[in-house]
């Protein structure tokens, strides 16, 4: 069974999920840039589109492409960590339910080979990289990543505080990452 048609079938957590399962990646192994990231929201799982909420929006501006190019799948793969919209905790979304990465990323990755992984939020960074750094210290020393991966917070509005108190990253990293990233289109 082709692996994309496999995860879009896939209901191994539905018991766990407040909605019915709705799997959501853009995934061709022809894409040059392959973005890991947490889980998909609410909106994103209503309409169905990877990033399709206000955290999209800024990783757009923030990795300087337009819609039409986030959303081609040539130029661009989206694997979540978990497929599908975990549900509301306290603050912001649950976790990616820890059952996709697991089953589904291992087949799905040795289709593709990328030029570049960005991994967005502590969820995506645990799992690929192997050291034992906190996420402010992974984007400040992101450098330490390449030419493999870019790492990414999570640009969720929730975060704002974080980049307020670490205005260094949009000032200075950001713009190196967008140069990086600029080689690779």
């Amino acid at each position: 069974m082709d692996i994309i048609k496999a995860i879009n079938l896939c209901s191994i957590c539905a018991n766990h999920l407040p909605l019915p399962p709705r799997p959501i990646l853009q995934f061709s192994p022809l894409a040059k840039i392959l973005i890991i990231g947490q889980a998909p929201g609410i909106k994103a799982h209503e309409s169905h589109k990877a990033w399709n909420d206000a955290s999209g929006k800024r990783l757009r501006e923030w990795l300087k492409l337009d819609e039409k190019q986030f959303y081609t799948p040539s130029i661009l793969s989206i694997v979540p960590m978990g497929f599908c919209y975990p549900g509301k905790a306290k603050s912001g979304d649950l976790p990616p339910r820890p059952e996709c990465a697991p089953k589904w990323h291992g087949e799905l990755l040795k289709t593709s080979k990328p030029k570049l992984v960005i991994l967005i939020g502590k969820h995506a960074q645990d799992y690929y990289l192997t050291d034992n750094r906190k996420l402010t210290e992974r984007l400040q020393n992101w450098g330490d990543y390449q030419p493999k991966y870019m790492v990414l917070p999570h640009p969720s509005p929730r975060n704002n505080i974080w980049l307020k108190k670490n205005a260094w990253f949009e000032k200075t990293v950001l713009p190196q990452m967008q140069q990086v990233l600029a080689s690779h289109l």
